[in-house]
């Protein structure tokens, strides 16, 4: 190739230029002074204006800019990008206002400042008003305009300002064309987004970023990865941005193996130094579980930063691994990093799950120290940690500072009330949150609906199914299996089989859902039947599955089953079994009378038995008489140092009482008083008309008592004819015999029952929730009555569902 030589003659032309154009001696010509319009002073008084705002003295920099007796637009420019950088933005309008005359590089500054802020809204209508001065913004101040629209409501935005860049020819200029790209995906258009992204001339990496950062949050995976591989065909370069997004795509594929080959992608691009590229491999790892190569890649990487730190703090505390977790983020509290971005979301998180009431409070009081406190998702984590804990005070004074910026601190509310068993209180708040016109999510609404299944509100349940399609989260499988399992506990298994077909997406936790209903209702056959479907399905079991499918075959006398389906855990399916699986299968064994295979497995399995498992034991040893097993059992029981409820006293009590050991009976009964135990009443409801009636044993406070019992009354003379005779067993009381049998037609779900026979439709069904289990007299006496009535009678007791019709009761036997 032939190299231009540079021309070395001068013209006289030439040297009469230099001559006309040179500067005059000692006088220094800036840009500066040019926008001063050539004013020594007022140049001098803008640099020192710069100076004040550059070290942050908005007070001398104002008080200088008020006395300069000749101000300039440069002056005002200046003056207002301090405001705009200080984040006053009042101020800075306040100066844009009173300006005389302003340059496109005025507007611009005040709407890159209202998009930094992301007041969008602010930075369209001063655009708008832009338009109405007659003053054409340029390529960066449609690029500034473009960078503050990131909610998914300001499309209609976005295409004016589409427009008006095509209007102004600035749709080749590659700057504002990715800007609207990116805006396009920010406001999850997409469709829009690649329309564009096929219709700009030349593109450059930072096009193909902002399409695949676009895929990857909005869940188009595939489209993501290959748009990537279509990147690299082209010949582009990654950046740091397509490595985050493409990593981000793999975590919602859930494909350890893409991962591992773009870690080999990021050291051969050699990005294994860049820490947001680190970054994002770690939180690759972590969220696939992948412990050993998120930490392994941690002390490798060249440099960390506080986020490195709060991921494998993370990671650990969701792997289980807490004392790690614990001990990572005490080696973080020595670094010098940004402390209000320590991980205390997750320490609280690991504060709630483990109830440590002492930890959360820890960590709240590094939060005020540090005003993490001010952060959002550490404050709705301040609320379900004191929430869980059951200290609804504390979580009550933060969730009023926080109520009215999101549903999330609603939900952890509603969530923990749930949880606590206080389900009218969760009701109601979330009445309250409606009322507030905080839009629930579909947390908030499993949550609400859990506690509508608890109830056994079908009319509640019924509104909430309304208010989610209305709200469109009907199609989250989430949403829908709560659904699913509130129809199910509400005696409603037709309602929770029609949601199920007609969710759009299954997955194990929507199987789940109804393997486990069909369980809580006592249909042991159509509960296995449905396990093999979701097999055939393509599905895995997981452990819930496994759960319900034992809980299945304890209530229904299956052990042989039950005993296979223990086996394949480990066989077939290589799942761990947990402690409840292993009380479930005691259960099962001890409920069928095999107590010696229980007692054998019982000392096999890896675990101390607990207050469950002695406890189920217990009650099995009252069904088969096993006084001797019993005893061992109570004792147990009684030994440890903190016991939930009095069952297990009660239990034993009775064991005495059907003996006829009324000196034991005493004896058990005087240590629950030394010890301060005190037994949950028995009590049964059921909703009539939208309404709630709840009865006790031998209540005689319901206004319709009277009908009540002499509905009671006929049943009892017609069970007589039907061959029924009251067990007195169950009467557990050291009375005379007739005192007994009369006592037992008084059970609270015998009453619930007469009211509802008096208070409904012939021949319409009947549910009856009890909170504790229903004794075997009233088993029997349920039956018959169903003959007698001619009505499907279906009782939820704390155990599971008992359907009785026409005399015959849906469980095997009450065992």
């Amino acid at each position: 190739m032939n190299h231009i030589k540079p021309c070395t003659r001068k013209t006289n032309a030439f040297n009469n230029l230099i001559t006309l154009t040179a500067p005059k001696p000692h006088i220094h010509v800036d840009a500066s002074i040019i926008k001063t319009g050539f004013d020594p002073n007022t140049c001098r008084s803008n640099f020192l204006l710069k100076t004040f705002l550059q070290r942050g003295d908005l007070i001398s920099a104002r008080k200088l800019f008020d006395e300069m007796p000749h101000k300039n637009i440069f002056s005002t420019n200046t003056m207002i990008m301090g405001y705009i950088k200080s984040g006053n933005l009042s101020k800075a309008r306040t100066l844009f206002d009173n300006m005389s005359e302003r340059t496109a590089v005025t507007w611009t500054m005040l709407i890159g400042g209202y998009a930094q802020d992301n007041r969008f809204r602010d930075a369209f209508s001063l655009f708008a008003e832009m338009g109405r001065h007659r003053i054409d913004p340029d390529h960066v101040c449609l690029a500034t305009l473009l960078s503050g629209f990131t909610e998914f409501d300001s499309v209609n935005e976005v295409r004016q300002v589409h427009t008006h860049v095509i209007k102004l020819g600035y749709d080749s200029t590659l700057v504002v064309s990715n800007s609207l790209l990116d805006s396009y995906c920010k406001t999850r258009s997409l469709g829009l987004a690649c329309q564009l992204f096929n219709d700009i001339p030349e593109r450059d990496s930072v096009t193909f970023n902002a399409l695949l950062t676009g895929y990857s949050k909005e869940g188009f995976n595939y489209e993501a990865i290959n748009l990537f591989f279509k990147m690299q065909e082209l010949g582009y370069r990654p950046s740091e941005f397509t490595f985050a997004a493409i990593l981000t795509a793999g975590i919602h594929l859930d494909d350890i193996e893409f991962g591992k080959q773009v870690h080999g992608f990021v050291v051969k691009c050699n990005f294994v130094w860049n820490v947001f590229v680190a970054n994002a491999l770690l939180d690759f790892y972590s969220k696939h579980d992948r412990v050993v190569e998120a930490r392994n890649l941690f002390y490798e990487m060249p440099e960390v930063d506080g986020i490195s730190y709060n991921v494998l703090v993370t990671c650990y505390a969701w792997s289980g691994r807490v004392e790690e977790s614990l001990e990572l983020f005490r080696e973080l509290q020595f670094t010098g990093f940004d402390r209000r971005q320590f991980p205390y979301s997750t320490l609280l998180s690991i504060a709630a799950i483990s109830l440590n009431l002492d930890m959360g409070r820890h960590i709240h009081s590094q939060t005020i120290v540090t005003d993490a406190i001010s952060e959002v998702l550490v404050g709705n984590s301040l609320v379900d940690m004191y929430a869980k804990c059951g200290k609804f005070g504390e979580a009550n004074r933060i969730f009023t500072d926080l109520a009215h910026q999101s549903s999330v601190p609603w939900t952890a509310m509603i969530s923990a009330y749930v949880q606590k068993g206080l389900h009218e209180d969760g009701l109601k708040l979330f009445i309250e949150m409606q009322r507030a016109q905080i839009s629930a999510d579909a947390a908030t609404y499993a949550s609400t609906v859990r506690a509508c299944a608890s109830l056994a509100s079908l009319t509640l349940g019924k509104q909430l199914h309304s208010h989610i399609i209305g709200s469109g989260y009907i199609s989250n499988v989430f949403s829908g299996s709560a659904l699913l399992d509130m129809y199910a506990k509400c005696g409603s298994i037709k309602d929770a089989l029609q949601m199920f077909q007609e969710m759009p997406v299954r997955n194990s936790v929507s199987w789940n859902a109804l393997i486990s209903a069909y369980a809580q209702n006592g249909d042991g056959d159509r509960t296995l039947r449905l396990f093999e479907e979701m097999l055939h399905s393509g599905l895995q079991p997981d452990s819930v599955s496994l759960l319900s499918i034992l809980c299945a075959c304890s209530h229904c006398g299956l052990v042989e089953e039950g005993l296979q389906y223990f086996n394949s855990m480990t066989e077939i399916y290589k799942l761990v079994p947990k402690k409840e699986h292993y009380a479930s299968i005691i259960d099962m064994l001890c409920r069928g009378g095999r107590f010696d295979e229980a007692m054998k497995l019982m000392v096999q399995m890896p675990f101390e038995p607990d207050e469950i498992i002695w406890s189920s034991i217990l009650n099995s040893c009252r069904i088969h008489k096993n006084q001797e097993l019993a005893k061992n059992a109570a004792e147990q029981l009684f030994n440890m140092k903190v016991l939930r409820d009095a069952a297990p006293y009660v239990s034993m009590s009775n064991i005495y009482a059907e003996a006829g050991e009324w000196d034991n009976v005493g004896k058990v009964k005087k240590a629950m008083r030394e010890r301060g135990v005190k037994k949950v009443p028995a009590y049964s409801w059921v909703e009539i008309k939208h309404k709630t009636h709840v009865f006790t044993a031998n209540d005689k406070s319901h206004p319709q008592m009277r009908e009540i019992m002499r509905k009671l009354d006929e049943l009892e003379e017609e069970m007589g004819k039907q061959g029924y005779k009251p067990d007195s067993s169950c009467a557990l009381h050291n009375v005379d015999e007739d005192v007994k049998i009369e006592s037992l037609k008084y059970h609270s779900e015998r009453i619930a029952i007469a009211f509802a026979l008096i208070s409904t439709p012939k021949g319409s069904p009947i549910l009856v929730m009890k909170n504790l289990r229903a004794c075997t007299d009233c088993h029997a006496a349920i039956k018959v009555i169903s003959k007698i009535v001619g009505r499907e009678v279906t009782v939820r007791d704390s155990s599971r569902f008992h359907h009785f019709r026409d005399g015959v009761c849906s469980c095997r036997d009450y065992w």
